[in-house]
């Protein structure tokens, strides 16, 4: 598990940006955007590339989920292993339910894979708290970035880590896994699980 990367739980992680008085810039539409420094020309040509389809109109995949991001699957990806996915679109208090099995000591990384209409989204987050009986082992935190609308699924990888190895390593973890912004929208939360082995569940 990694240490570089950690920050907080999704609790703490509110408290930790008002000890660093961190203000994330005022939330603009996409309108307010296309207006601003019209007569720029480079600026102009940075906000085509950076809204896209979102300069034509308003981009609404799904027209009865008010959600600007809605995400979609956590999928785990491993070196010659076919990639094992967990669909984040129903009802996500089942997904316990579900565990993954992790070779002791691979390396993997996480995919989170989402969809962003209406609006941009500012400073994404994925937030994840991995823990083994009750007690907390590794907290972090994944800068994702900022994400215009778009018909197209995106997604965010994150860097890969190595799964832990030894006979005490292995069992049951549970993870909280929460996909926030900077301004502390939660777009979703959910729970997970998976298990460390000698080998791979075939």
């Amino acid at each position: 598990m990694s240490e570089v990367e950690e920050v907080a739980t999704p609790e703490e992680f509110v408290e930790n940006e008002q000890e660093t008085n961190y203000k994330p810039p005022p939330e603009k539409t996409i309108e307010e955007i296309l207006q601003i420094d019209q007569e720029d020309e480079s600026l102009r040509k940075y906000k085509e590339a950076l809204l896209g389809q979102a300069q034509t109109g308003p981009v609404i995949v799904e027209p009865d989920n008010p959600r600007k991001v809605i995400v979609k699957r956590l999928v785990l990806v491993a070196a010659d292993r076919p990639e094992i996915a967990l669909d984040l679109s129903g009802d996500v208090s089942q997904l316990k339910k579900e565990t993954f099995t992790i070779k002791e000591g691979v390396s993997y990384k996480i995919r989170i894979e989402f969809l962003v209409q209406r609006e941009i989204v500012h400073g994404l987050k994925y937030v994840q708290k991995t823990s083994k009986l009750g007690i907390t082992v590794d907290k972090m935190t994944h800068m994702v970035g900022s994400y215009a609308p778009k018909t197209e699924i995106q997604s965010y990888t994150t860097p890969a880590e190595d799964a832990p190895s030894g006979l005490l390593a292995r069992g049951s973890y549970t993870v909280s896994s929460l996909f926030t912004d900077d301004d502390k929208n939660e777009h979703l939360k959910w729970e997970w699980t998976f298990e460390i082995k000698k080998d791979w569940k075939d």
